[in-house]
Parts: structure tokens; C-alpha cells; sequence
């Protein structure tokens, strides 16, 4: 939240940053290509799964695990209430209401998730976990044999420039290598299944291209409020960098597995 100190400022910056946010068909890298090639490597799952969709945001991958899933019955969970609100209207105007519930809550509290899953889903939410206490959860939650299949941030090349490396610290600071995520995975109990890199385009098509026109969008609407443009010039840096500094880092998609 760089040159955002005061209570207000955090407000402001907290008001723009949802009005951002929570108007894009998702809030990270992601795409039906990729989950469906995940879903690919879940090879056993039953024919009428049970799913959690952990960290859903706005639900734009539940949606789309309700369509490449049909026989499925998904429970998606965030702790953002607006996001939750705004995917239970979603779930009404689909008639979905029979195969997907919306909850507002946290992932990590097991009262609220009683019971085990066959799939486990999370694009880009675990690592607010922490990503070893997350996966020791996500082992609970799973029957065994049970699948999870998460994303997650990883460097892919040393010495970030500066402005990188200070994004990603304020984000996740924990940030780590690709072993370093498989060594969690197996230190976890879970057994890897396979796992590969996002693609641009999943970054581009239901994230930062509207991510973009919605902070232009704003900037419209706002042009006499020269703190609220300045939230926004902020906000724009991050697809901003992603275009000339992609190579350094990326978001990996791991499917492992409960054992038997």
C-alpha cells in the first residue's frame, strides 16, 4: 500500500481496490483451459464429485468447474462478503442453485467445513494460509484419494528488478521456487499428481485486460479527485509490470493427491 499511510488513505485505497476488483470475472491468473487441463489429471475422481472451492472470489472458476463438471456438487468459500453476494446472484440467474452453495467464511476454520471432499480447488488463495498450513489443511478436508488442485506464485528467474521483488514481498513474502512448493507438497502428506505453468493468456483474458479497462473506466468517473487517480495509477502498475517483467516470475498449477 506504498504512500497510503493514514486511516483514511487505507479507506481510500480499500474502496478503490474493490470497486477494481470485484468487477472482474476473476481476481488472479486463471482460465477453463488450464482448469480443465488440471481436471484432466484428476483421473479418478467419482462421477458426482463433491467440491470446495477455497478462496473463490467472485466465483468465475466455480462457474466454470459447475460447467466442465456437471454431475458435480461444489461448496465455494471466501471471506469477502461482497464477492460471495455477487456469486450467489450469479448462481440464482444460472439456476445453479441445486449444485452450487456460496459461503461467506474462512477456509481455515474447521467448523465451517465439516466433512471431507473429492476435489479441493483453490487458483491463487492458499498461499494467504500460508502455503504448509493450508496444505496440512486441505489434507484434512480430503477423503483419501481425494484430489486438490491449487495455483500458486513462484519465481522463475534469480534477481528480480527492484519493483518486482517489492511487489511480490508486500503480497507474499513467502514466496518461493517451484521445489520449494512440491517439497511442501510432500512434507504435507499429499502426493504429487503433475503440475504446469499458466499460459499469458490466463492472465490477460478475465484478468488484467479488464482490469485495465475498469481502472480506466474509474479514472473517467474520478478525474477531479487527484487522490482516488493516484490509487489507480498505483493499481495499473501491477499488469503494467507483468508486461515487461513476466520472466521472472509466473503462477505454477499443482494437482496432488490424498493417499489410499
Amino acid at each position: 500500500m506504498e504512500n497510503f499511510h493514514s486511516k483514511n488513505d487505507d479507506a481510500l485505497f480499500e474502496k478503490i481496490f474493490f470497486s477494481v476488483y470485484e468487477d472482474l470475472p476473476r481476481q488472479g491468473p486463471g482460465n477453463a483451459s488450464s482448469a480443465a487441463r488440471a481436471l484432466e489429471l484428476c483421473r479418478d475422481l467419482p462421477s458426482s464429485p463433491t467440491i470446495l472451492d477455497m478462496g473463490c472470489g467472485v466465483g468465475g472458476q466455480t462457474i466454470q468447474l459447475a460447467e466442465l463438471l456437471p454431475a458435480a456438487s461444489i461448496t465455494a468459500i471466501d471471506t469477502h462478503a461482497p464477492g460471495i453476494a455477487r456469486l450467489q446472484k450469479t448462481v440464482r440467474e444460472r439456476g445453479l442453485q441445486d449444485r452450487i452453495v456460496a459461503i461467506e467464511g474462512d477456509m481455515a476454520d474447521p467448523a465451517i467445513l465439516p466433512g471431507r471432499f473429492d476435489l479441493l480447488w483453490s487458483e491463487g488463495a492458499l498461499y494467504n494460509l500460508g502455503l504448509h498450513r493450508a496444505l496440512l489443511r486441505c489434507y484434512e478436508l480430503l477423503h483419501p484419494g481425494g484430489y486438490l488442485a491449487f495455483s500458486d506464485a513462484i519465481w522463475r528467474r534469480e534477481n528480480p528488478p527492484p519493483e518486482v521483488k517489492a511487489s511480490f514481498d508486500l503480497d507474499y513474502p513467502e514466496m518461493g521456487w517451484l521445489q520449494d512448493d512440491l517439497t511442501l507438497i510432500n512434507v504435507s502428506g499429499l502426493d504429487l499428481v503433475g503440475h504446469f505453468t499458466l499460459p499469458d493468456e490466463a492472465w490477460w483474458d478475465d484478468f488484467y485486460t479488464p482490469m485495465e479497462t475498469r481502472i480506466q473506466e474509474l479514472r473517467r468517473v474520478r478525474a477531479g479527485e487527484p487522490e482516488a487517480l493516484a490509487v489507480l495509477d498505483l493499481l495499473a502498475r501491477e499488469p503494467d509490470m507483468h508486461r515487461h517483467y513476466q520472466d521472472f516470475y509466473c503462477y505454477e498449477f499443482f494437482v496432488a493427491r490424498r493417499p489410499l
